[in-house]
């Protein structure tokens, strides 16, 4: 060596190590488009007190056994990776490079379920049991089928469900579920006496289009075309149905979702508002006194409005003060109610199409309440996108004209607008790292960076596109619908024809 001192055929190993875990650092580092967490912060301390502690076994002095020098610089090493493996740093994020693997591999199975029956129709939506056992399909004509999604075997077909379309499918938990059709009703089913419905419960005018169900108070909440947000105390339902109220209204309602921790609703129209219900009380009925609050005009934004107005990815709307003075610079909110359910409305920022009058068709929301998910249609019915809008919790304080801002456009993609008229049905990953989309005769699995990282570590700063991990084209027909099964690297697609494929990861 250049030194002229004996070098010792130990050294070299310890040195190879730290080259690989650096090595395995930086890949992690590149993984992320946003700053170090406070999580990784406490990783890289316990890294240095590591190193110390291999400093400090070398006695500091420069003497000292080679061997056992190498010795402990190689449990040092192991240390290190405990350390930085611990309670401070998420374990999911150490599987990103193979869930990226398994979802860019996914392919149609070879035994997926085909339902060209020509007795059920059009397949709307799919939906599975909270533990992965049951895949469940809403059919257009009446029926609700019932197939075990691992070894794809046929369970049950419920053949008159509904005397019409069924729109809507929803688990209460790994027994009960609850179905929604065009007949104006809901049925509730237990998967251990699927002879006959639990109950039925009637309440709607009009179609009912999607069930959402708060686990807190054990209430269902149902949506239809009626415009009516409709709750039922299934604590007390019997064979007769179950008490329910009115608990909202608004005109042009396409769907309702609430946030996973049942904090808010939110509501989206054909005429392109979302409503966001804040601070959510379901036990109490709103009273809206005209479709004019929702139609009130843009409120005109000052410098500080309009970076406020980019920044939240949607217009803001008040209360016109002619109509309503009292209102004037105060949240919109519901007269005599608490502000638990202030109301917020917004005109999502679509990317090619700026002016109002959009159809949001589908919603969904992020699995960690980090996120809403939108199906938009520009109004003359041309383009279509997907598109993330950020919640904005902690976001700086607004003017008093615009206090809540929730919004932020982060991320879309323009689809393929095939199968106008028909709403495609889109969803969330249950990680929420992947979308999986409609798209043509076939799915795209969407994700926010190459990696499929997690949506808060890889935030852009100005609107991004949506990346596509993987295109598949397995149905001769439009798909209409999707699903992510929420226990096993498993989605499936419905479509226009009736047929359901499952995807899996294909080795």
């Amino acid at each position: 060596m250049s030194s002229g001192q004996p070098s010792d055929s130990k050294e070299p190993r310890a040195d190879l190590l730290r080259e690989e875990e650096e090595e395995e650092e930086s890949d992690e580092d590149r993984c992320s488009s946003r700053p170090t967490s406070p999580q990784a912060g406490r990783g890289g301390a316990g890294t240095q007190v590591s190193w110390e502690l291999e400093a400090a076994t070398d006695g500091g002095t420069g003497s000292g056994d080679r061997g056992s020098s190498a010795a402990d610089s190689l449990f040092a090493w192991i240390c290190k990776r405990t350390v930085r493996r611990g309670p401070f740093v998420d374990p999911a994020r150490d599987n990103f490079r193979n869930m990226t693997r398994l979802y860019s591999s996914m392919s149609p199975a070879t035994d997926s379920v085909n339902l060209s029956t020509q007795t059920h129709g059009a397949v709307f939506n799919l939906e599975y049991s909270p533990d992965g056992s049951v895949l469940t399909v809403a059919c257009e004509q009446t029926e609700v089928l019932l197939f075990d999604p691992v070894s794809s075997r046929h369970i049950k077909t419920l053949v008159e469900a509904h005397e019409d379309c069924v729109n809507n499918i929803r688990f209460l938990d790994n027994r009960l579920f609850a179905t929604c059709s065009d007949d104006t009703t809901i049925a509730l089913w237990d998967l251990r006496k699927l002879n006959s419905k639990v109950c039925s419960l009637h309440g709607h005018a009009s179609w009912v289009k999607n069930i959402e169900y708060d686990t807190h108070t054990r209430l269902l909440v149902t949506s239809g075309f009626d415009g009516n947000v409709i709750t039922w105390d299934t604590n007390r339902f019997t064979e007769d149905g179950c008490p329910h109220k009115k608990f909202f209204h608004t005109r042009y309602l396409m769907r309702m979702r609430l946030t996973p921790d049942c904090s808010k609703m939110l509501i989206s129209t054909s005429s392109g508002y979302l409503l966001i219900l804040h601070d959510l009380d379901l036990t109490q009925s709103l009273e809206v006194g005209s479709y004019r609050i929702l139609r009130s005009r843009r409120a005109p934004l000052s410098t500080e409005g309009s970076s406020a107005g980019s920044r939240s990815g949607g217009s803001r709307h008040t209360i016109d003060s002619k109509t309503h003075p009292h209102r004037e610079g105060k949240p919109l909110i519901c007269e005599g109610l608490s502000p638990r359910n202030s109301l917020e409305v917004l005109t999502p920022e679509i990317p090619g199409e700026r002016d109002r009058g959009n159809c949001i068709t589908s919603l969904q929301l992020h699995p960690k309440g980090w996120a809403t998910l939108l199906r938009c249609s520009s109004n003359m019915d041309d383009q279509e996108w997907t598109c993330v809008y950020e919640f904005q919790e902690g976001a700086p304080p607004r003017p008093p004209v615009s206090p809540r801002c929730s919004l932020r456009l982060t991320h879309y993609i323009e689809e393929a607008n095939v199968g106008r008229g028909y709403i495609k049905e889109l969803c969330f990953s249950p990680d929420g790292r992947l979308i999986c989309s409609p798209y043509g005769y076939g799915v795209r699995l969407l994700a926010f960076d190459e990696q499929c990282g997690e949506l808060a570590d890889c935030m852009p700063v100005r609107t991004a596109l949506l990346r596509e991990i993987r295109s598949i084209y397995s149905h001769s027909d439009v798909v209409l619908t999707s699903k992510f099964s929420p226990t096993h690297c498993q989605f499936a697609s419905g479509c226009l024809s009736g047929r359901v494929a499952l995807y899996q990861p294909h080795f």
